[in-house]
């Protein structure tokens, strides 16, 4: 009969190194990626414990935002992980995306472009296409809705810019915050960004709803047009 090949499980690994152990005793801010990786996948495989598998993970797509943006099989399909351990790890990176756009009872008040960048670079930063969202604001600054005006690129097109205030106008909002992504990863403004910020403001202007700004989510970081004032002015 063939010998099964033996896994790697965290309960084999020294005690102080076992990621379950070091997450109670310093806190699940304390672990690595890898480490938390490992408390999900459990197990490893022949010569490998989860926490290198967990590396092995990050390694192959790139950090936790190319698994994030990995499809379920892309995952499934890695050597050691299978399909109850892929689904685990969706499901955990899943909760940590609708936690960070949850609304909280008491509506945190926008003050900054990374007030607002946070709302949504988690799950923008990781589309595959471009998409155009708008947050509409209160008297206060305050987030009321968040909504998906589009998906494509970008530009200057004036049936489009009245799309951008349609939900702002049922909502009765006083001011916006346009969105949209690169899935490039790269932030940087384009020529058609700048032209399509000066329509949003114009038309801002004429209907009485203010555009705070325009962000570009990237990966990994953003750009505000506002900031660097391009369309503004």
């Amino acid at each position: 009969m063939k010998e099964e090949s033996p896994t790697y499980t965290i309960s084999a690994m020294p005690e102080e190194e076992r990621p379950r152990e070091r997450l109670v005793e310093f806190g699940a801010e304390r672990l690595s990626p890898a480490e938390l990786l490992a408390i999900l996948l459990r197990t490893g495989i022949r010569g490998k414990n989860a926490v290198q598998l967990g590396h092995d993970l990050l390694d192959r797509f790139g950090g936790l935002h190319g698994i994030h943006q990995a499809s379920f099989t892309e995952v499934c399909d890695q050597k050691g992980v299978g399909l109850a351990k892929a689904a685990q790890i969706k499901a955990a990176i899943e909760l940590g995306r609708r936690l960070s756009v949850e609304d909280p009872d008491v509506r945190k008040a926008i003050n900054s472009p990374s007030d607002a960048a946070e709302i949504v670079k988690y799950e923008m930063s990781a589309l595959e296409q471009e998409e155009l969202r708008v947050l509409l604001l209160n008297t206060r600054n305050q987030v009321i809705r968040k909504t998906m005006v589009y998906r494509g690129s970008v530009n200057s097109s004036q049936a489009r810019v009245a799309e951008v205030f349609k939900d702002a106008i049922r909502n009765n909002a006083k001011a916006i915050i346009v969105v949209h992504n690169h899935p490039s990863g790269d932030p940087t403004p384009s020529p058609d960004d700048i032209a399509i910020t000066r329509a949003f403001v114009q038309a801002g202007e004429l209907l009485d709803i203010q555009v705070l700004d325009h962000l570009i989510i990237g990966r990994g970081r953003y750009e505000s047009l506002k900031e660097r004032g391009l369309g503004f002015g």
